[in-house]
């Protein structure tokens, strides 16, 4: 068993304020792979939950320094300085959610996309309750855009933070363009 086995995942994490209310980030070695809306103590017990599924051992480090630079680029974003982030992530799903969340990085900011627009991205024209499935365990809201997602008619759908994040978010990129793809 090598030490890093033995040890567990070190999982960052920092908490960083923003007009939605606190967030907290948090990375593994290989990237970022959790953004919860909150404080890290209204969520610790969520964290742990989802923590335990996907790594097994590990330890929770608070870790500002860390994560300065995705903490930075979130701020970015909310001034409306920053249309996409940087950086690697560690997503923890399903190969399926992952093929989701991936498809979701690529709906351009200021635009939104329907379940129906992802399923079909994703090549499983068929699966698209699977896509909402997958858009609501998206571990890394706000940068793997899920708030870009709206109703095949138009309509605003749900979303973890709520509604009302989610239309801040899409009223924060709207100046820019307002097109549905």
């Amino acid at each position: 068993m090598t030490r890093m086995q033995q040890a567990g995942t070190i999982l960052r994490y920092t908490e960083v304020a923003s007009p939605i209310g606190p967030l907290v980030l948090a990375a593994t070695s290989q990237g970022l792979c959790n953004l919860v809306f909150g404080t890290f103590e209204h969520h610790q017990e969520r964290l742990q939950e989802w923590a335990d599924r996907w790594f097994g051992r590990h330890e929770w480090q608070e870790d500002t320094a860390h994560l300065v630079l995705i903490a930075e680029q979130l701020e970015q974003y909310f001034r409306g300085d920053r249309t996409s982030f940087d950086g690697e992530f560690d997503l923890q799903g399903t190969d399926f959610q992952k093929r989701v969340w991936t498809a979701l990085l690529a709906i351009p900011y200021g635009e939104t996309a329907s379940y129906k627009h992802i399923a079909e991205a994703i090549g499983s024209p068929k699966a698209v309750r699977a896509v909402g499935g997958a858009n609501n365990k998206n571990p890394i809201p706000v940068i793997i855009p899920c708030h870009r997602i709206i109703g095949a008619s138009g309509e605003l759908v749900g979303y973890g933070g709520g509604l009302d994040i989610k239309i801040h978010l899409l009223d924060l990129e709207r100046p820019l363009t307002a097109t549905t793809i």
